[in-house]
């Protein structure tokens, strides 16, 4: 089972925003710059990433029921900052791999303890 719903409350409103600041220059994470389906409004989300086949993989540690990745999919298009840079990515599409293969080793290790078995993919915008 993905990490609890609980867990994500609290992050979001106070781990997110130290994470955030680290999120944006750590090899191996990024923020996820997204559009509110209702609100309009902006939000970021930091999250794992990994660069994949063309484009973007990010781990999905909460669980396919999460508000970021439903304002992407249903926009079709993101904007991602990761390494200092901001990249536009689009056609978001959700995997599952159980064993996080995609993933470098001790990622992957933590993702399957986890149980974290989806992903999210997209590719860079032309």
């Amino acid at each position: 089972m993905p990490l609890p719903q609980a867990l994500a409350r609290f992050n979001r409103r106070v781990s997110n925003p130290v994470l955030g600041v680290m999120a944006r220059y750590a090899p191996g994470f990024g923020i996820v710059i997204h559009t509110g389906r209702n609100s309009g409004r902006a939000y970021r989300a930091p999250v794992a990433v990994f660069e994949r086949d063309g484009g973007y993989r990010i781990a999905l540690t909460y669980g396919r029921d999460v508000d970021w990745l439903k304002n992407i999919r249903a926009a079709q298009t993101f904007d991602f900052e990761t390494r200092g840079r901001i990249i536009t990515l689009t056609d978001p599409v959700v995997g599952r791999d159980a064993s996080a293969s995609w993933a470098p080793v001790g990622i992957r290790q933590a993702l399957v303890a986890l149980k974290a078995e989806y992903f999210v993919q997209a590719r860079k915008a032309k």
